[in-house]
């Protein structure tokens, strides 16, 4: 049985009791149904926001994250008096003040393979506002399982996609993607970048897509990818069909349970930006600085040129990750090299590719330049 709407509750929703495809009952509809938001950055903000803005029931958060700085320029449920302050925490505030009467549940933890069916289980829809791989399998895997759809969205620079994957319906996340990328061919927008306001209007489409499931109203994205460009305003559609040899959702499925989805990508399961190229591989900012004064060796840069208007280390050579391969013949097998770029996360993968070609006396900056410019230089910015 549905529950009833108090006369504050008519109030608040009186804009969506004027529709017809929601009216009193839809929303109610609502206020009896769950979503769990997976990850409080910048898509999961504005899905946050309007989910309990429309008066959805209970709301579940899941992320580990502290809020930063660098966060506040597109994850719009965060300011700058929180900066610091766990994620789940910040958001959970500003949706009780948004709406009383919406139920937040906040889980400080990681999405992994250990926690996600308990935690999914408890809810009626999940969505998917991660930033890496292991997690988008993750998600949707559980929701095969457990029968829920997914509602899927990713971002990049100017570009965003958004699907609702539900098996019982249509494709998954792995009828469209059997395999994920290789490890670093897909950077992340702590690498490439993101146009703040995509992630609002990707993020805001995905809150749509859950209201209409919830609702049961209209034509969601079951079956059909959304593709959206910023720069011309473009918004194209992909049909997807689901693969009879999926090995989650396809009639002869050889996966059913949960795997090591870190394993599986070949990258680790956050958005954090911080690479390591492994023990004995890295150098730190001090033992770098320590060198500088008298040994002599390589800087290799392989940030993208635009980067260095914003901070560089002396005397860098300066080739990009996405050029390195083709441009090998430019280094010296017997030099000594410590690579870096903004965090460590691209360098660790340059230094993987060096070795694979033979270079044997390289490093990689631990942190990269912005750990330098927060530990020895500080006339440097942070990006």
């Amino acid at each position: 049985m549905l529950p009833e709407l108090s006369h504050d509750e008519i109030l608040r929703y009186s804009r969506h009791l004027l529709i017809p495809e929601v009216g009193l009952e839809g929303q109610r509809k609502l206020k009896n149904s769950s979503a769990l938001i997976v990850g409080t950055g910048g898509l999961g903000s504005p899905v946050a926001l309007y989910l309990a803005a429309a008066g959805v029931g209970r709301i579940g958060l899941v992320d580990y994250d502290v809020v930063d700085a660098s966060n506040l320029q597109r994850q719009v449920i965060h300011g700058t008096s929180t900066v610091g302050k766990l994620k789940v925490e910040s958001a959970r505030d500003k949706l009780i003040d948004l709406n009383p009467g919406v139920q937040v549940d906040i889980y400080n933890e990681p999405y992994t393979s250990e926690n996600a069916l308990r935690l999914a289980g408890e809810f009626d829809i999940l969505l998917d506002g991660t930033d890496n791989f292991p997690t988008r399998y993750l998600t949707n895997d559980v929701a095969v399982f457990l029968g829920k759809p997914n509602v899927y969205a990713s971002i990049y620079r100017f570009d965003g996609q958004v699907s609702v994957f539900y098996a019982k319906e249509g494709p998954c996340y792995r009828c469209l993607f059997p395999e994920p990328p290789p490890p670093g061919l897909v950077p992340s927008c702590a690498e490439g970048g993101v146009l703040g306001v995509l992630p609002g209007t990707i993020g805001t489409l995905q809150a749509t897509e859950a209201l209409k499931v919830l609702l049961g109203i209209g034509e969601p994205l079951i079956g059909k990818l959304l593709l959206y460009n910023a720069l011309d305003m473009s918004f194209d559609f992909v049909k997807l069909k689901k693969n009879p040899n999926c090995r989650v959702c396809g009639p002869n499925a050889d996966i059913k349970e949960l795997i090591d989805y870190e394993e599986f990508c070949g990258v680790p399961s956050h958005d954090h930006e911080e690479g390591s190229a492994g023990a004995g591989k890295d150098i730190t900012v001090q033992e770098l600085s320590e060198r500088m004064q008298g040994n002599h060796f390589k800087l290799l840069d392989v940030r993208e040129p635009h980067e260095l208007e914003i901070s560089a280390l002396p005397n860098a050579v300066n080739i990009p990750l996405g050029q390195l391969a083709a441009r090998l013949s430019e280094l010296d097998t017997a030099d000594e090299m410590v690579i870096f770029c903004k965090s460590g996360g691209r360098s660790a993968r340059g230094l993987e590719l060096l070795a694979s070609a033979g270079f044997k006396k390289v490093k990689n900056l631990k942190g990269g330049i912005n750990a330098w410019a927060r530990e020895v230089d500080p006339n440097l910015p942070v990006y």
